[in-house]
């Protein structure tokens, strides 16, 4: 493949970074432009040398690139994108790129589901590079035994997140319709992208349509404890391998045990015991997670004792109940959770593996799913999960009404009346300032957003290490 110039319009998301350090890895010269740039992004572009026009501008396409790339949170107006069409250039999708550039003729395993993708997607890679299969991979995080979010190899696998999103404004479809997918994890599905699906119905419309996708030589692996997995799974003209822990799925997990450092299960198959396992990942969607990788493992005809150590050695991905540090006894966690399904998950996770600790949540309704009106209550009923909870500001109130935003006094009234110390307080600084005096040794903080949420993790931790600092200088 000949050299060629991309351009990357929104380099700085998850996936349009991992597509331009691919890029060069496959030889191309890559540059990109983006405003509010934050790690772990921007470390991994400044890693890979590649340059970064901050904000943007016409001037950035001053050499005028062979292909420009534009990310899904580009629109018409923006000043890039308006000289892109003016100069008629050529321009793509990020998933388009993707599957013409690294999937088309390689076995392409998809990991789809409203929650879950990027830990199913890091621990498929990881499992299959431990069991020989050396897999190319693009997951939409850090992958920590891997340091990465990518990976191009020689391999005739593919691992890679498909998400439900749209591609991008001239392409309104789910980014995992470009992914050609041969084996497909569908762990669950739930109303989520209120901004771009109308309702529930649109939703089990997109995922029938990645099932539509796998061939007849395919495999699905569908996750069971989701009513709607199963109800679209039918669907299917491939074989369907069902796994679950509360249903009658072919693939089930039980005798699930918890401790702070390990996750213990065994998993049948059809009533008959397959093996035991343990994993470093808390909760019991990660035991759901695993589950699908064991099912997939199997039908790919990888070695068993390799899995089984390799889900053994998995950590993690960082966002995801990531320790980002501990002072004190206080333990402060990163989630990049904003679902109310996702928003629960992790904090049982979090009871379950800090059990009689505290768990105070701290949770920024930043996505469009975490600020309208519909999933008030389903995030009220998750947030009192924890015993202390902290809403922050909506990330952009104006653009909300009443009538279709969430309303924090609403949730703290009625997570007071269940016996929940909940407050609002809006900023990053303002809460560190309000709630990193009250922190005990007993307390788990578990901070909730899909943004940077100001660098609030670092201020957090940093004004407990004042604190601790003080209290020595007073002995």
């Amino acid at each position: 493949m000949s050299e060629k110039h991309y351009h990357l319009i929104g380099i700085c998301g998850t996936a349009m970074a991992s597509l331009a350090g691919m890029l060069v890895e496959q030889g191309h010269r890559v540059t990109g432009s983006d405003e509010d740039v934050y790690p772990p992004m921007s470390l991994e572009l400044k890693r890979l040398r590649i340059p970064v026009f901050d904000g943007f501008s016409p001037q950035n396409l001053s050499e005028r690139p062979d292909i420009v790339v534009v990310g899904n949170a580009i629109t018409r107006g923006n000043p890039e994108l308006e000289r892109v069409l003016n100069d008629k250039m050529y321009y793509t999708s990020m998933a388009a790129v993707v599957k013409e550039n690294f999937i088309r003729g390689r076995h392409s395993i998809v990991i789809a589901g409203t929650h879950g993708k990027t830990t199913t997607a890091s621990l498929m890679a990881w499992v299959m590079e431990q069991a020989g299969a050396n897999p190319s991979f693009l997951v939409g995080g850090v992958a920590e035994n891997f340091n990465a979010s990518f990976r191009v190899t020689e391999s005739p696998y593919f691992v890679i997140e498909g998400d439900e999103y749209d591609t991008a404004y001239f392409d309104k479809g789910p980014k995992f319709m470009h992914y050609l997918p041969d084996t497909v994890i569908l762990n669950n599905v739930e109303f989520d992208h209120a901004d771009i699906y109308r309702d529930i119905e649109a939703v089990k419309f997109a995922f029938s349509r990645l099932i539509n996708l796998i061939p007849g030589s395919g495999q699905l692996i569908a996750g069971w404890d989701s009513g709607l997995v199963s109800e679209l799974a039918p669907r299917a003209l491939c074989k369907v391998e069902s796994f679950g822990i509360e249903t009658d799925a072919k693939w089930r997990a039980d005798n699930v045990t918890f401790s702070p450092d390990t996750t213990r299960f065994a998993v049948r198959v059809e009533g008959r015991e397959f093996g035991r396992y343990s994993t470093r990942l808390a909760g019991l969607f990660n035991v759901r997670n695993c589950l699908g990788v064991i099912a997939a493992c199997e039908a790919l005809g990888l070695d068993r004792n390799a899995v089984a150590n390799a889900i053994s050695e998995f950590k993690s991905v960082k966002r995801r109940l990531e320790v980002r540090g501990q002072v004190r006894g206080v333990t402060v966690i990163d989630d990049f959770a904003h679902h109310p399904t996702a928003v629960r998950e992790t904090l049982l996770a979090s009871r379950a593996k800090y059990p009689g600790h505290r768990i105070v949540a701290i949770f920024e309704p930043r996505s469009f799913t975490a600020q309208i009106k519909v999933f008030q209550q389903p995030f009220e009923d998750a947030l009192a999960v924890a015993d202390e909870i902290i809403i922050a500001s909506l990330f952009h109130p104006e653009r909300y009404t009443a009538d279709t935003a969430i309303s924090p006094a609403e949730m703290l009234e009625r997570l007071r009346e269940r016996g929940r110390e909940a407050y609002f307080i809006p900023t990053p600084d303002d809460i560190v300032a309000d709630l990193a005096p009250r922190l005990n040794g007993n307390d788990v903080v578990v901070i909730m957003s899909n943004g940077s949420f100001g660098g609030i993790h670092d201020k957090m931790l940093e004004a407990l290490r004042e604190r601790e600092a003080g209290v020595h200088a007073e002995g």
